[in-house]
């Protein structure tokens, strides 16, 4: 893919790169701070974010690290999370939690301290969908906290999981009630649209169009994201080919099952692909030295 050749006007916000150009960058940070708003309903108003180091180490050399897309702080100290993930990956749940370890260890305080923390949240936007409420069309916007099983009631508010299911929203244009409907609508759709529409109309998605616009890239941008856009088809690419193949019945049936030789052998497909380290531990949560030895080994 050259320079130029996009037929697209507007990045896919599901690729790597798009996602932290449009949501992780400070100069598009208004557009975080708009779509932190929309997901909360207006049940608190974010005015201000500063954005954190999005690699954390554990707290000794040999435990392992995690790299966030975006994480940032709010003007009153509540800590956020936002990831992408596109591909099913079997304990995506259980690396959420590990994930939201770090902002809570983070807030420690040397010398006396009384153990107050801010509110963490992990919002993870899903290009897939979670087969215990596969049936559940209507069901896609998860909100997790720690609840007492008796009273049905929070027993702690101040830590939080979001999941939004993006396959099972498939409102059209015109059934957009919501300022949350159209974040939705626009993440699921933006790359497939040819100019900004008339539901639209918020001045905060007059930023998003602009910001979006491939046209307006340098060509190092450009660069930039044909490589994410490239690894983001090679891993859609994967999972069908894997399906045609019967590797597990795809991917996500694969790393579901858990069945350890189909989830590595899915990753060595990956590795010869020329597919990055990163994006193959991310999409199927293999081990590091696992990936480094599926080549020579012939695994």
């Amino acid at each position: 893919m050259g320079t130029g050749d996009f037929r697209e006007y507007y990045i896919d916000p599901r690729t790597d790169f798009g996602f932290k150009y449009l949501f992780g960058t400070e100069l598009n940070k208004d557009l975080l701070i708009g779509f932190l708003n929309a997901l909360f309903h207006g049940t608190r108003v974010i005015t201000d974010v500063k954005y954190l180091s999005n690699e954390h180490l554990g707290t000794a050399l040999d435990t392992r690290e995690a790299i966030f897309d975006v994480y940032c702080e709010s003007e009153s100290g509540e800590r956020f999370i936002v990831e992408m993930q596109n591909v099913f990956q079997r304990f995506f749940k259980d690396r959420s939690i590990f994930y939201s370890t770090f902002p809570i260890r983070e807030q420690a305080k040397r010398g006396e301290w009384d153990f107050r923390l801010d509110a963490v949240y992990t919002i993870g936007i899903l290009n897939f969908v979670f087969d215990e409420d596969r049936e559940s069309s209507d069901y896609y916007h998860h909100e997790v906290k720690l609840m007492d099983v008796e009273t049905k009631k929070v027993f702690y508010d101040k830590l939080t999981f979001i999941y939004l299911e993006l396959p099972k929203f498939t409102r059209g244009e015109d059934e957009l009630e919501t300022l949350f409907d159209k974040w939705m609508y626009v993440l699921k759709n933006l790359s497939r649209l040819l100019a900004r529409p008339a539901a639209l109309q918020e001045r905060i998605f007059t930023r998003l169009f602009e910001a979006a616009e491939i046209a307006r890239f340098s060509p190092g941008q450009l660069r930039e994201y044909e490589d994410s856009v490239k690894a983001y088809r090679d891993v859609v690419n994967a999972v069908n080919t894997a399906k045609e193949e019967g590797l597990a019945e795809g991917l996500a049936k694969g790393l579901e099952r858990g069945r350890e030789e189909e989830k590595l052998e899915i990753a060595r497909q990956m590795k010869l692909s020329g597919l990055p380290d990163e994006l193959i531990l991310k999409c199927t949560g293999v081990e590091p030295n696992d990936l480094d030895e599926l080549l020579t080994s012939g695994k």
